[in-house]
């Protein structure tokens, strides 16, 4: 029990920087956005939504939800909700219709990664954003189709 304290302090302080803390996301997102469950994601997969993979490129060379495209969310402050100015994320990278589905991952709480990719191609202008909060984790878990 003590080891896996002392690892979680360890990963919390690295994880934001010095801060102690490690934020679990939220189970809802902003509107016009919407929240996506491991089915509702499925839903949008079989119906042509691109997924969106904000994990870093090793990442998503490893292994990723099969036809999703990488653009990731460079943070500042990992594994916390805080956004900084010096965050980067090249919304110049997603399919120029605005009105097409878009579903957004990472791994799964607490990553905020996709969280912040979805806000942040919402305040690009696309207006069919969805936020899969679970991630890869969950998809696999149901044998979803990966590559």
């Amino acid at each position: 029990m003590l080891k896996r304290i002392s690892t979680l302090f360890f990963i919390g302080f690295l994880s934001a920087g010095g801060a102690w803390a490690v934020e679990e996301t939220p189970m809802t997102f902003p509107a016009p956005g919407k929240f996506a469950d491991v089915n509702t994601a499925k839903a949008q997969f079989d119906q042509g939504a691109v997924f969106v993979d904000a994990r870093v490129a090793g990442e998503y060379v490893d292994k990723r939800i099969k036809g999703a495209i990488n653009v990731v969310y460079r943070e500042t402050h990992a594994k916390v909700s805080k956004l900084d100015p010096a965050d980067r994320f090249d919304a110049a990278k997603l399919p120029a219709d605005k009105n097409k589905a878009l579903v957004f991952y990472c791994n799964g709480s607490p990553c905020w990664r996709g969280y912040k990719g979805a806000a942040a191609a919402m305040n690009a202008g696309h207006k069919n954003v969805y936020w899969f909060r679970d991630g890869l984790p969950a998809w696999i878990a149901k044998g979803y189709p990966t590559e």
